[in-house]
């Protein structure tokens, strides 16, 4: 599996309404894989497991400014549950994988201001597929979360709930880039600093 390459600097709470998915946060490394990406956002140190995954432990993650935000990003986590799942070409290579629940509980923060958002875990799924050249194509459906740096296609830094789904491809290097979007999208960053 290539998440590890979306670990690079991507970190999606996916699910952050509904998932602490363990590749979701950039940063928060579960193991450079699909579930380290997930949890990036929100789960430090989680371990990947095949069958019920349980979130109960409350984790904080830090992001420079620049990075997720313009100001420092402070993303507090605890809870949630999902179940992972790998599929396997014939010669049993990864070939997609999916993660879907109830995600973690989040509370964002901008320690400038000590403005706060905040909301409780909900439905979320992330389906990702690996492509040849070693880019993946994630699928996320409910809600979640999706940091993008600067890097990232559009530029971050932005931090942005997204209720519904959002297609995105994962390059070889690491960089995200958003293919669409359908629903409603919520801009973290400009609600914390007001």
């Amino acid at each position: 599996m290539k998440v590890q390459n979306e670990l690079k600097q991507h970190e999606e709470i996916a699910s952050t309404q509904g998932a602490m998915n363990p590749s979701t946060l950039r940063g928060i490394p579960m193991s450079d894989s699909l579930a380290a990406r997930l949890v990036r956002a929100t789960i430090f140190g989680l371990v990947l497991v095949i069958g019920p995954l349980s979130l109960a432990t409350a984790a904080t993650q830090v992001f420079p400014a620049g990075q997720a935000c313009k100001f420092d990003l402070y993303v507090d986590s605890t809870g949630g549950n999902q179940h992972y799942k790998e599929f396997l070409d014939k010669q049993g290579k990864p070939v997609r994988t999916l993660l879907a629940g109830v995600g973690s509980q989040l509370t964002f923060t901008n320690p400038t201001n000590n403005a706060t958002y905040s909301f409780k875990g909900n439905g979320s799924v992330l389906q990702t597929t690996n492509n040849t050249g070693g880019s993946q194509t994630v699928t996320t459906g409910g809600h979640n979360v999706i940091i993008l740096y600067p890097t990232d296609v559009p530029a971050g830094p932005t931090t942005t709930l997204y209720v519904g789904r959002v297609v995105y491809q994962i390059d070889a290097a690491g960089n995200w880039t958003i293919q669409g979007t359908h629903g409603n999208s919520t801009d973290i960053c400009a609600l914390l600093s007001s």
